[in-house]
């Protein structure tokens, strides 16, 4: 008797438990028609942006535009040279700046710190920074440097920087080093090396192309930012001072400040800078996709 309700019970199962698979099976394909539909509207947009960006840019490139510097309100011709060497000066700092500050913090997070309170709360404030409006930065570099110092400076603007920049360096060297494995630094403390050489000779070289990426990648971060170079660096129309001191001339600023221009020369030397910045960092994000793709064959 009970063999024959047993039965009986596992012949209906199946009908109210083929109609949960295929209403799981019909949620399945709308959520991934939704996600589909909503990843090409997306790069849609994003194709749109950069063919804009492509056919107005190329429109305003020419030799001038890397030789001469920018010109005055209603000249004609003109380039933006100035602009592009103060953005470099001004990117190499902020990366030189933010290089061995993030390496050691994350070096710390990762190695000695752990989970320790210090580097739980030194993570929290990362992550505070990561997602700061970078306006702020600049505005608190501004007071922290501008105002003591009577002037807008390069050397403000590169502190701004690396500040944006150092968050990016400290999370992407402390994954890295937490993907390095234990084994390898049991071998070292094994032979005898101090931690400290540990971390510089096996830790370090093993996710060196990582760490390395995660530079290109801040250093990709901090290439267009204009906001914080507003408050720090500004922006001139001449060379930069030897003691970066006084306004230094930078694309991102050039950009924004010739885009609301009503001369066209200076609409198209924008159209020209918003190209070469754009090229700039795409080719900056590839050689870091380049590097870690590396590490990982590794």
């Amino acid at each position: 008797m009970d063999t024959a309700v047993y039965d009986q019970a596992a012949t209906a199962a199946p009908a109210p438990w083929g109609r949960v698979r295929r209403s799981r099976h019909l949620a399945d394909r709308v959520l991934r028609i939704v996600c589909t539909l909503f990843t090409l509207l997306g790069a849609f947009v994003l194709g749109w942006i950069l063919l804009m960006l492509v056919v107005e840019g190329i429109g305003g490139l020419s030799p001038e535009v890397f030789t001469e510097t920018t010109p005055g309100p209603g000249t004609q011709g003109g380039g933006i040279a100035n602009a592009i060497v103060g953005s470099l000066i001004l990117t190499v700092l902020g990366i030189v700046i933010a290089t061995p500050i993030g390496v050691l913090a994350g070096t710390y997070l990762a190695e000695y710190g752990k989970d320790s309170p210090l580097a739980t709360i030194i993570r929290f404030v990362n992550d505070i920074l990561l997602a700061a409006p970078s306006i702020l930065i600049g505005l608190f570099v501004y007071i922290l440097m501008v105002q003591p110092m009577g002037g807008y400076s390069g050397w403000a603007g590169g502190v701004a920087l690396a500040i944006i920049a150092i968050p990016v360096i400290v999370r992407s060297t402390e994954d890295m080093l937490r993907l390095v494995p234990g084994s390898l630094r049991e071998a070292g403390a094994a032979l005898g090396a101090p931690m400290s050489k540990v971390i510089v000779k096996i830790s370090w070289k093993a996710a060196r192309a990582g760490m390395v990426t995660g530079v290109i990648l801040a250093t990709a971060r901090i290439a267009g930012e204009t906001a914080p170079l507003l408050f720090t660096a500004l922006n001139n129309t001449f060379w930069f001072s030897p003691n970066l001191m006084g306004g230094v001339s930078n694309l991102p600023v050039t950009i924004y400040q010739f885009a609301l221009a009503p001369y066209p020369n200076w609409r198209e030397l924008a159209w020209a800078g918003a190209l070469i910045i754009t090229l700039s960092i795409l080719a900056l994000s590839i050689v870091a996709r380049l590097l870690l793709k590396k590490d990982k064959v590794r």
